[in-house]
């Protein structure tokens, strides 16, 4: 069975911690749609029309089990979540590291925490996606909270407050 680890780095602000369960919680249990606006598109391009791209598998979710766990200062950490997944019948889990971009954490902190707790379940092996960088959907998702920023600054301009 797959399993999924979504990794967040971990803070000691509640909220910024529950962002990570949520996506894991919504991850495990929403339906993706067929057209979610940009999904499936390539890496970079510049064609919003471009479907060519990877696209996700067709039928039922790919998850058995999906977990959320941290780098850092929260918990569950990384070696609870992946032994959550390995108790749960999973043998290959892919790992969310749900960051920006790429650095020591994903390059090396990471991976050598999966390897530690792969050491504990020897029948399962992990899979390391990338994290958002560039990705056409973070482009868009971008402009659109800066669209939502510039609707805010021309509404105050119309009703200035004091």
């Amino acid at each position: 069975m797959r399993g999924l680890l979504v990794i967040g780095h971990g803070s000691r602000r509640d909220e910024a911690n529950a962002t990570v369960r949520e996506l894991a919680r919504r991850l495990a249990t929403e339906p993706r749609p067929d057209d979610d606006g940009c999904a499936g598109r390539p890496l970079h391009s510049a064609d919003p029309t471009d479907r060519s791209g990877p696209s996700s598998p067709a039928g039922p979710r790919p998850w058995g089990a999906v977990e959320a766990a941290f780098l850092e200062v929260s918990r569950p950490n990384i070696g609870e979540g992946y032994a959550n997944l390995a108790a749960a019948g999973c043998t290959e889990i892919v790992v969310y590291p749900f960051f920006l971009f790429g650095g020591n954490h994903t390059r090396r902190d990471l991976p050598a925490a999966l390897d530690e707790a792969r050491g504990q379940h020897p029948t399962t092996r992990w899979i390391l996606s990338e994290p958002l960088g560039l990705h056409a959907c973070v482009v868009e998702a971008v402009r659109a909270r800066l669209d939502d920023t510039l609707r805010e600054l021309v509404d105050a301009a119309r009703h200035p407050t004091g």
